[in-house]
């Protein structure tokens, strides 16, 4: 199950990848001692697949506030 669950975390979107980690982290705590096994088990993948996306994405940029024209006045 665990392994299953592993090989399918690239095609997971990104909101069911967070709905992974925020339940395997949950379980992993508060549990039971089969679930705590498993979490801790697939946490590592989990957040490697998390951090990998992260690396991917591109960085978000500051929104503009406005142009410099030739005379040097700002264009709202």
């Amino acid at each position: 199950m665990t392994m299953d669950l592993i090989e399918k975390l690239p095609g997971m979107t990104d909101n069911d990848l967070g709905t992974l980690v925020s339940n395997a982290e949950r379980l992993a705590q508060t549990g039971t001692a089969k679930q705590q096994q498993a979490a801790q088990a697939m946490l590592p993948a989990i957040q490697a697949e998390v951090a990998k996306r992260h690396a991917l994405k591109p960085a978000k940029r500051a929104p503009r506030t406005g142009r410099k024209t030739a005379a040097g006045l700002r264009v709202a």
